[in-house]
């Protein structure tokens, strides 16, 4: 492939920034190019320029000679200058030996391998430009922010007499009241303990059996839960079930579950006079509750709770 001398002038419109005035930065001049070096790098990474007609041992002649007249101008650059070309020129070095490769059918995994090792140093090279422009653009930012500095101190006399007089009056022993009083402790009310829960009011077997009794009579049919809906609280409900146990053994009620765990229908089958005052007396055995009234009279059933 034939390839013209490519100059500097031709890299017009790259998206490099000019070098300063006082620091032309490194050029080289080849065969098939001359201009700065960073125009060079902008031409390979866009693969406007072939790396393998470039000269790496006459770039590296010319970058020597660049730096040692660099040492006599500016010395604290020199190492700057060498670590960023090692760098590059690495880079450059291996790009080079993997772009010398021959093109065709890729074979073998070490052309595979030669390939993948060729885009990323592609990729090395754009990193390195992208860092350098982060690196030029926080250098003129700090340059441009050097000059100038926090104001330490107050305002002027007659600066501060334009500011809007203050309304708020509050003073400092304003403020230390206000903190009191809202870290002071809360006083905190007394809690007072109910003592319901510990003992439940005696139920009577027997006065649920009557009560049971009485609806089954005026219609024979009922659920369990017909039966139990009015009941104020749970020892009620008890109470009413034990009553049925005691009139299915007295034979005055049956019961009929269709499903398990179904609805429980009580059936009535007993006479029109039967009374509960006959059913057991068992529930009477009950402990009484200490320095608490006897409720229900014989007969009554009481559970407490735990």
């Amino acid at each position: 492939m034939t390839t013209e001398t490519v100059v500097a002038t031709e890299a017009a419109g790259h998206d490099e920034p000019a070098p300063e005035p006082n620091a032309p930065g490194f050029a080289v001049t080849l065969e098939h190019f001359s201009g700065p070096f960073e125009v060079l790098l902008n031409l390979i990474g866009k693969r406007q320029l072939d790396i393998t007609e470039i000269a790496l041992a006459a770039v590296t002649d010319e970058f020597i000679a660049y730096l040692k007249e660099l040492r006599t101008r500016v010395s604290h650059r020199a190492l700057d200058e060498t670590t960023q070309f090692l760098v590059v020129a690495a880079t450059l070095l291996d790009l080079k030996a993997a772009r010398l490769v021959p093109s065709g059918e890729v074979e073998s995994e070490e052309d595979i391998a030669l390939l993948e090792a060729r885009d990323l140093l592609f990729a090395r090279l754009l990193q390195y430009k992208a860092f350098k422009a982060v690196a030029r653009e926080l250098n003129q930012r700090f340059e441009a922010e050097s000059g100038r500095f926090a104001r330490q101190v107050s305002l002027e006399p007659q600066f501060a007499q334009l500011l809007p007089e203050l309304l708020w009056k509050t003073t400092p022993a304003d403020f230390a009241a206000l903190a009191e009083r809202a870290l002071a402790p809360k006083p905190v009310p007394a809690t007072e303990v109910g003592l319901e829960h510990l003992h439940a009011p005696a139920v009577s077997v027997r006065e649920q059996a009557a009560i049971i009794a009485e609806r089954l009579q005026g219609q024979p049919r009922l659920s369990f839960a017909q039966l139990t809906q009015d009941a104020a609280h749970r020892l009620e409900v008890v109470a009413r079930f034990l009553a049925l146990l005691e009139m299915f053994r007295d034979r005055a009620v049956t019961f009929d579950q269709a499903d398990p765990l179904g609805d429980l229908v009580v059936e009535w089958i007993g006479d029109r006079d039967w009374d509960a005052g006959h059913l057991r007396e068992e529930y009477d055995d009950v402990p009484a509750v200490p320095a608490a009234t006897p409720r229900g009279g014989p007969g009554a059933f009481e559970e407490e709770a735990t």
